[in-house]
């Protein structure tokens, strides 16, 4: 059979076919559909015609039963005796001895955390293990507003900002943070843990690369970690490694489809103190062509002449950062945490952050407590003068005088990091973390013995996955001391020459043991 015989043969078929179709009855009447319908569209009328098999399939196949048992059935000995023999595994792991001791000896407050706070055994000590770096917790004017909005609005608005939950003085909070950092606009969240940690979610998605800074705090990581993004780690504060691995990253995706890319650090560290330097950042982040999220946990409300931040401290444009993360709890004296940026970036979050969406709205008295401590920090710039001279102050009695301890924080920071000295954990062989928690916990304990309360660095152990490396690490143990304003300059000095003189005594002991 030769071509033109194939051909014929296929005409013949076709207008048999065609002729069977239409002594059908109803037949013109599905034409005319199709015709009238799809336009003489063949693609459309062959996907329709396969969804109608398919759902003609489904009607004729044969049914089946879902209650079919499909599993050993037990006797009720035999379920008793697995119920018996299983044992739950412990949600959190057991307290050492060293932890015990701790719960013990730990200190309660009676009453507002205040620069002079009284304990439950009657004492009263220099509070300086507390945020509260402007005495805010004291403000009359504060605590009467407070109690006038919850009056006004209750205790908690019952319900998620985006189903009833959000209120005018929330929308005021946001204005006055977004007019505060000089930004378009901002978006407030009902706790500050959960803001950078929704955050970095809701823009950075899986096969998304992240870059960020091995040193950043726990929330930071486990919102990379929920964020299943590509990640890569640069040294803490290192600016040349920095741009080494965003040098990396733009070869390694010369070539590959076009992805988000972001820069993660923060203000101040959390754990170690010290400050970021902002200005080579954004101009990095400029030239490699990445996003930046900015954590001002720790220096918002801290850093700058009216606290707003580090942009302001370093003289740096607001808008440059694409993120702004910050925290109102802690110097403001109020609560939950924010994300300050562009109407996009506020807009994107109130239905793709997690935290934002299924968690109840910031209660109306942290709200208003947050727009009345930013009033006074911009009208009142000599709180935060008052309170860097006694930062001052505290360094002049720690950090240059001291034998045992080096401070790594910024010199305006009033959390200060108190750190054992190299040396001296090589002559006092406190080569593993437990020994120097412990030797810590005995300076913690000497100071308040003499009317002094600081406490120690409790940074939760890393442990985060990255694209090209699996680290896990401890950051090593240090006091922790805050500086408040609430203070005279003469008691800060006196508080500062106890603490050095409990270093020492400790220290010394060791040697003699």
């Amino acid at each position: 059979m030769d071509l033109h015989e194939i051909q014929g043969f296929s005409v013949r078929f076709v207008v048999h076919l065609s002729d069977t179709f239409q002594k059908l009855p109803g037949s013109a009447v599905i034409l005319r559909y199709i015709q009238s319908s799809y336009q003489n569209d063949p693609v459309r009328s062959i996907i329709e015609l396969v969804l109608f098999l398919f759902a003609l399939r489904y009607l004729l196949a044969p049914s089946y039963s879902t209650q079919k048992k499909n599993y050993v059935k037990l006797s009720d000995e035999e379920i008793d005796e697995l119920v018996q023999d299983w044992t739950p595994e412990p949600l959190v792991a057991p307290l050492s001895s060293f932890e015990e001791a701790e719960n013990e000896k730990r200190p309660v407050i009676v009453g507002p955390s205040a620069p002079k706070s009284k304990l439950s055994n009657g004492r009263t000590v220099t509070n300086l293990a507390s945020y509260n770096y402007y005495n805010f917790n004291a403000s009359e004017d504060l605590r009467s507003k407070a109690i006038d909005t919850l009056r006004t609005y209750g205790v908690g608005p019952c319900g998620p900002p985006g189903f009833y939950g959000t209120q005018d003085v929330h929308m005021r909070v946001q204005a006055d943070i977004a007019a505060h950092l000089g930004v378009p606009a901002c978006i407030i969240y009902a706790q500050a843990f959960s803001t950078i940690s929704s955050v970095i979610p809701a823009f950075s998605k899986r096969g998304d690369i992240i870059v960020a800074d091995e040193g950043c705090n726990y929330a930071i990581r486990k919102g990379i970690q929920i964020s299943r993004s590509n990640v890569r780690w640069y040294k803490h504060n290192d600016m040349e490694n920095l741009e080494k691995v965003l040098r990396e990253v733009v070869r390694e995706q010369a070539k590959r489809p076009l992805v988000r890319r972001f820069i993660i650090c923060e203000g101040l560290s959390e754990d170690f103190g010290d400050m970021v330097d902002l200005p080579k950042i954004v101009e990095l982040k400029y030239r490699y062509k990445f996003r930046l999220i900015l954590d001002e946990s720790w220096s918002f409300g801290v850093l700058g002449r009216t606290g707003r931040g580090i942009t302001e401290h370093l003289n740096v444009d607001p808008t440059s950062v694409d993120m702004i993360v910050g925290s109102l709890a802690g110097p403001l004296c109020a609560g939950g945490g924010f994300c300050a940026g562009t109407e996009e970036i506020a807009d994107h979050q109130r239905l793709s952050a997690s935290a934002y969406t299924f968690s109840a709205a910031l209660p109306a008295m942290l709200a208003t407590t947050a727009s009345e401590t930013i009033a006074l920090l911009q009208a009142n710039p000599e709180i935060v003068t008052q309170m860097r001279d006694n930062v001052k102050a505290m360094w002049a009695q720690l950090d240059p005088r001291s034998d045992w301890v080096y401070c790594t924080s910024a010199q305006d920071n009033p959390m200060m990091i108190l750190k054992l000295k190299p040396e001296v954990v090589l002559s006092k062989k406190l080569g593993s973390v437990a020994e120097q928690e412990q030797l810590l916990q005995d300076v913690v304990d000497e100071c308040l013995t003499n009317g002094v309360l600081v406490t120690r660095v409790k940074a939760l152990p890393r442990s985060t996955k990255g694209k090209d490396s699996i680290w896990e690490s401890q950051a090593q143990p240090a006091l922790k001391v805050c500086v408040t304003g609430g203070l005279t300059k003469k008691e800060v000095e006196k508080a500062g020459i106890t603490i050095r003189h409990a270093i020492t005594k400790v220290v010394n002991r060791r040697r003699l043991s």
